[in-house]
């Protein structure tokens, strides 16, 4: 009975919006010149189509906080400041959606302090981190069936111990639902 009492609520975004792709094969030189055979009359939706596009953003409930106050997973398999993105486009009766979810490195780690940036630790041993990696990918797997992972920490600089924890885990994991990547856009910035 305290149902009507509870309100629902979620914390993230939601943006929807209709575009018109304008756009031809042909340059305006062409359509203008004398030589170009007239057009047959084509549907206006073929010509600028109209996409809706909806972004949907949900962060989890499990383990939400401050950065640097807020890291790693936890016995449960629940990461840190989790969210999953989807993105939908409507166009010509078909809709297609893709998601993302974005969290935490799986494994037991913090960072101590208030400085800026402050050095990242492992908090627990590899054998203590396997079954909570192991929680965490299977609820991913059993939500998204195969998922690619792209691991964004510093390759080479402080964070490499937790990007290494990462592979560590995931190679013992061996999972062929899972592709890893290891992408250091600190490299590439």
């Amino acid at each position: 009975e305290v149902d009507f009492w509870i309100i629902p609520i979620i914390q993230g975004f939601v943006q929807i919006e209709e575009l018109v792709v304008n756009y031809s094969e042909s340059s305006d030189d062409d359509k203008s010149s004398p030589e170009t055979p007239p057009q047959e009359s084509a549907c206006v939706d073929d010509i600028h189509p109209t996409f809706l596009v909806a972004l949907i953003s949900r962060r989890s409930r499990h383990r939400a906080g401050m950065r640097y106050k807020r890291r790693g997973v936890d016995k449960n398999g629940n990461v840190a400041n989790y969210v999953e993105t989807e993105q939908l486009i409507h166009v010509h009766n078909h809709t297609l959606s893709f998601i993302q979810t974005r969290g935490s490195v799986p494994v037991f780690w913090s960072q101590v302090g208030y400085r800026y940036n402050p050095r990242p630790r492992l908090d627990k041993s590899e054998n203590e981190t396997v079954s909570c990696f192991r929680a965490h990918f299977e609820e991913q797997l059993k939500n998204y069936k195969k998922q690619v992972i792209i691991n964004l920490v510093d390759q080479t600089g402080r964070e490499k111990i937790i990007g290494d924890a990462y592979l560590k885990q995931v190679l013992l994991y061996n999972n062929a639902n899972l592709t890893y990547v290891s992408f250091d856009f600190h490299e590439h910035w």
